[in-house]
C-alpha cells in the first residue's frame, strides 16, 4: 500500500484553489465519510475545542446541507449550500456558503475521489467568484484547520478498515 501524502494547497488560474489529500482507505469509504453526517460530525473539526452539534445532508442533486460549529468559548460558524452533481464514491459538486462571510461571494466545490492501489487521492477544487474571494481564503489559517481535520479523517478511516493510523 503506498503512503498517505499531506494536506496540499495551492491557487490555480485566477479564482481557484485546489486542495489534495491522500488516504489510505478505497474511494467508497472516503465517500461515505465525507456524505454521513455521523461520520462528518467525529472528523470535519478544525482546531481543538470546536464541535459539530448541527450536521443535515441531503445527499441528492438540489438536496441541500448544512453544517453549525460552535467552539468551546462560545463563537459559532455555519455554512451550507446545495449539490449539483453527484457521482458516488468519484464526484459531489456543491455550493458553498457562509453565515457570516468572511470572504466576498460564494464558492463553488468539485470534490474528486481517485483510487489507485488501495490509495484514494481526495481533490477539493474551489472556484470563487474573485481572485480577491480566493485570496482571503488563501491567507486566512483555513488550511490548519483542514490540515487536522483531514487528520481526523485519516484515522476514522483506518479505524473503519480494522488498521491503524
Amino acid at each position: 500500500m503506498k503512503q498517505e501524502t499531506k494536506l496540499q494547497v495551492q491557487a490555480q488560474g485566477e479564482r481557484q484553489l485546489v486542495i489534495m489529500r491522500s488516504f489510505n482507505a478505497p474511494r467508497e469509504l472516503l465517500f461515505q465519510a465525507v456524505t454521513t453526517p455521523a461520520l462528518l460530525c467525529r472528523w470535519l473539526l478544525g482546531p481543538p475545542g470546536w464541535s459539530m452539534p448541527l450536521c443535515e445532508v441531503d445527499l441528492r442533486v438540489g438536496g441541500k446541507y448544512r453544517y453549525v460549529w460552535h467552539n468551546e468559548d462560545g463563537r459559532s460558524m455555519g455554512m451550507g449550500g446545495v449539490f449539483r452533481e453527484i457521482v458516488p464514491a468519484e464526484r459531489i459538486v456543491c455550493t458553498e456558503v457562509f453565515d457570516e462571510a468572511w470572504y466576498p461571494g460564494s464558492g463553488l466545490s468539485t470534490l474528486e475521489f481517485v483510487e489507485r492501489d488501495g490509495l484514494t487521492v481526495m481533490t477539493n477544487t474551489l472556484l470563487y467568484e474573485s481572485r480577491e474571494a480566493r485570496d482571503v481564503v488563501l491567507q486566512s489559517p483555513m488550511d490548519q484547520g483542514m490540515a487536522l481535520s483531514y487528520n481526523r479523517l485519516a484515522e476514522l478511516l483506518a479505524a473503519q478498515a480494522g488498521g491503524k493510523p
